[in-house]
Parts: C-alpha cells; sequence; structure tokens
C-alpha cells in the first residue's frame, strides 16, 4: 500500500511528494521544424473531411507565400484567391499571376470613396467592402501573434469561426500564428521562395520586417501620408473620387463641419481630432484654404 506523507501542520502532502508540474512550454519557442510538423498537421485535419477545396487568402504579402507553399507541401485541396483592392502596392497583381493565384474583384477602391467618403483609422469600411468577404467555407490566413499585441490578445488558438455579414460564416485555420519573423524568414530561404519585390532591397537582401498593404491605408502608423508623399498622383485619385462623394450625399453633418472634400481629408490626414483641425484652420494667422495647402504640400495641381 501507498502512503501520502503529511505536513503535520495544515495535513497537506509535503512539498518533497507533490507531483512537479511540467513546464508549459510557449509554442512560438519552438523549433522551426516542429512549428512546420503542426502547420502541415493542422491543415490535412481541417481538409480531411472537406468536399470543396479550402481557401488559401493571398494578400502578396511574405506570409501568404508562407502558407501558399505550406499547403502545397501538405497536399490539400485549396485554392490559393487574392481580393483585389485595387489599391494595393505596384506589382501585386504581377506577383500574384507568377504564383498562380486567382484574382478576383468585387468592387473598386474608387467606388468604396463614391459612397462612402474617406475611410480612417476608426472608420475602415474599405476592408470590409473590398477583403472581408466569403468565398468559400473554410479559410486558411497567414496571421501572425507576434505582428500586433492586439492581435497576440485576439488570437489564442489557431482556429476562429469568423463572420461575414448575416449569417455568412467562415472557418479559418491558422497554422502560422505563434511563428516569428525570423521562422518566416528561414522557412522562405529554406524553401527557395520568391516574395514580393519590394521586400528586397537595391542589393537583393530580403527585409522580413518590411509590410505591404494598402496603399494610403489609414490604418499604417503614419496613417498614409508616406504612401501619397511617394505617390503624389494618389492624392489627385482619393481627393478626385472624394469630391463625386462630396457632390452626391446629402451628408449632413458632415457638411455642417466641413466646408468641402478637401477640408475632410486634411482633418483625416493630418490630425487627431476636428477640434485640433478646427483650431488650426481657423487659427490667429487667419482661415487656411486646404486645397491650396494640399496643392502646396504634395506639390500637386488639384
Amino acid at each position: 500500500m501507498n502512503y501520502i506523507q503529511l505536513d503535520i501542520f495544515n495535513d497537506q502532502p509535503c512539498q518533497s511528494c507533490k507531483p512537479k508540474k511540467k513546464k508549459k512550454i510557449d509554442p512560438s519557442e519552438e523549433p522551426l521544424e516542429k512549428k512546420i510538423e503542426r502547420a502541415l498537421w493542422l491543415l490535412r485535419t481541417a481538409t480531411a473531411d472537406a468536399e470543396q477545396p479550402i481557401e488559401v487568402s493571398y494578400s502578396g504579402g511574405k506570409d501568404s507565400d508562407v502558407i501558399l507553399e505550406l499547403a502545397r507541401m501538405a497536399g490539400i485541396k485549396y485554392r490559393a484567391i487574392y481580393k483585389n483592392t485595387t489599391i494595393d502596392p505596384p506589382g501585386t497583381i504581377k506577383h500574384c499571376m507568377e504564383k498562380g493565384v486567382e484574382i478576383v474583384r468585387r468592387k473598386s477602391f474608387a467606388q468604396v470613396i463614391r459612397e462612402k467618403g474617406f475611410p480612417t483609422f476608426i472608420r475602415r469600411f474599405c476592408c470590409r467592402e473590398l477583403k472581408e468577404y466569403k468565398i468559400l467555407e473554410r479559410s486558411v490566413q497567414g496571421i501572425r501573434r507576434c505582428e500586433s499585441t492586439k492581435r497576440a490578445r485576439r488570437y489564442k488558438e489557431p482556429t476562429v469561426c469568423r463572420l461575414y455579414g448575416k449569417n455568412e460564416h467562415v472557418e479559418v485555420f491558422l497554422p502560422i500564428l505563434w511563428w516569428t519573423d525570423k521562422d518566416v524568414a528561414d522557412f522562405i530561404k529554406q524553401r527557395g521562395i520568391k516574395c514580393h519585390p519590394l521586400y528586397y532591397g537595391k542589393g537583393g537582401e530580403f527585409n522580413p520586417k518590411c509590410r505591404l498593404g494598402c496603399m494610403g491605408c489609414p490604418q499604417k502608423s503614419d496613417r498614409g501620408l508616406a504612401d501619397f508623399k511617394a505617390n503624389p498622383g494618389l492624392v489627385r485619385f482619393w481627393l478626385r473620387n472624394g469630391e463625386i462623394w462630396w457632390n452626391t450625399h446629402e451628408l449632413k453633418k458632415t457638411k455642417k463641419k466641413f466646408k468641402s472634400h478637401y477640408e475632410v481629408f486634411v482633418r483625416n490626414m493630418f490630425f487627431k481630432s476636428y477640434e485640433d483641425f478646427h483650431d488650426a484652420i481657423d487659427g490667429i494667422f487667419g482661415k487656411i484654404d486646404c486645397k491650396q495647402f494640399l496643392e502646396q504640400y504634395f506639390n500637386i495641381k488639384l
């Protein structure tokens, strides 16, 4: 018979008799080969009983190239699909075509501005209109926890159910959720993957820190200002379509605050709040002409 030795003062097992707890391993600290094994297992399990192929959500970025390669390695039935936003960086469409990825488009970014105005950090309706819609029942996405604290809080398991509109749910699988930037770079090198040209420097060196995204995206840390500076024609494009939105919609609340779509653009791009914007254009130096300001700042003619 086995006996458990008790602490005579509190009738609890003494420290020497307590079973030792196994140290929980952080999935992000596992070796790359183990992460690859787990990713392949997840993909094969996800499609084992599926009648239709699984969607590989392809954006043109390095993480998309990784999940596409993993899908090929897993030997599963898939459709790699790129949802064309019409405002992605130059070379994206060509890169998708070279990878054999399907290109679909539901709406153009110009249409989105004409219908809803300029997207902002808070009002990111463009993502919903251009990228976040259902095509297949199951999807593989290249989301990684280390990309931001927000993603680390939101994604804790490699499977999630995502709802696109009313009753349009998609089962999403995240095979590289725990991968680090180094894991991605090492895998790309190991498999000889050719990524989007923007990931490579003038000397051909690969930069895993580079991140692609829509041109002028307000979700970027600078609200897309660097994109507009590098591509002044993008400013004209936004404002040309913004003018159509301004002239074809009643916009009672908006037109109480702003005199033109130029003012709306300036407020969104350069100010944190409407109050800051209002104080600036009606300041001690007189009223600022926002159209003129944009022409001077970006060195363009509107």
